[in-house]
């Protein structure tokens, strides 16, 4: 079943053209999908409601007989560079809210695919293009691409939202403290610090680093298969994020220290309110505080500030 998502008029929207998705048919990846994230004429793939469209109508109709799925950019410079920050400024707030809403429902059906899933991270994946990631069960990286025999510039990882004095809207908050050390991860994601790719790595965000780009999907593909022949059990919420139990007790302590080591603002106590949720209220209700929460927190004047200042430096490089 296909969801209503906003439009800037508030129409309908059209039929999406669905991502291109490859089936490896040989060896042993054979049954496995990938699905490419492409936006083209653009530098580097950026969330935006006609993306999340094309990737629900991707999902809605992928092959039959799968056996695990790759999630990959077509970007040689990221995955998926964030969120449009265009529509978090500009949009109003029942619109806003009805997208961030629709967003996590589409990304929500990753975590239903009844088969491993895992994103094939080639570049920077900031924001809602880690919030992205974090849906599918693994996080497969690769080092930055070598340039002229030299190794690359490690690319950007996080969530820098609370650096733009905003917070994340698709389940930041409550995804990455489940995949590294919580205390770490929530004091990131409350000040909008980036972590590098090497500073990720050492953090064991990643599930598995493939040798180089050009080996990345086939790790990737290779993980999955590890995992295909296991039962995939499906709950209608993120495969790994701070409800599980592995996870309750120590993100309790961790969020009961943070708090008590940072100094307060709106955007890391929205952060905070967020990761409570979750711990005590559930999946559905951390998306809520995180949605109310963002759209709040932009019509601030820190936030207008930061995000114009944003703009300004995007046009300047453009």
């Amino acid at each position: 079943m296909s969801t209503a998502a906003p439009t800037p008029h508030g129409s309908p929207p059209g039929a999406a053209e669905p991502f291109g998705v490859r089936v490896e048919s040989d060896g042993g990846l054979a049954g496995i999908g990938v699905l490419t994230l492409d936006q083209p004429g653009k530098p580097v793939v950026v969330l935006d409601l006609p993306l999340i469209q094309r990737l629900e109508a991707t999902l809605t109709a992928l092959p039959s007989g799968l056996r695990g799925l790759v999630l990959a950019s077509a970007s040689p410079r990221a995955f998926v560079a964030g969120a449009d920050l265009k529509t978090i400024s500009e949009w109003d707030d029942d619109q806003l809210h009805r997208y961030l809403e629709y967003g996590s429902r589409v990304f929500g059906m990753l975590g239903q695919l009844p088969f491993p899933t895992a994103a094939a991270i080639n570049g920077a994946v900031l924001g809602g293009g880690l919030e992205l990631a974090m849906h599918c069960d693994g996080l497969v990286a690769s080092p930055p691409a070598e340039k002229d025999g030299q190794p690359g510039r490690p690319y950007p990882v996080g969530l820098p939202e609370a650096g733009l004095s905003i917070c994340p809207g698709w389940g930041g908050t409550n995804l990455l403290p489940a995949r590294m050390e919580p205390g770490r991860a929530i004091a990131m994601t409350a000040t909008g610090t980036t972590m590098s790719f090497d500073q990720a790595r050492g953090a064991g965000l990643f599930d598995a680093v493939a040798s180089g780009p050009g080996d990345l999907v086939s790790c990737a593909g290779r993980w999955i298969t590890e995992r295909s022949s296991s039962r995939v059990e499906r709950d209608g919420r993120p495969p790994r994020w701070i409800g599980r139990p592995a996870c309750l007790a120590s993100v309790s302590e961790a969020l009961d220290r943070i708090r008590g080591e940072t100094t307060l603002s709106a955007e890391s106590s929205a952060v905070f309110e967020a990761v409570e949720a979750g711990l005590t209220r559930g999946w559905t209700a951390a998306l809520e505080v995180e949605r109310h929460h963002l759209v709040r927190l932009r019509h601030l004047p820190a936030a207008r500030s930061a995000l114009a200042a944003f703009f300004a430096r995007s046009s300047g490089r453009s």
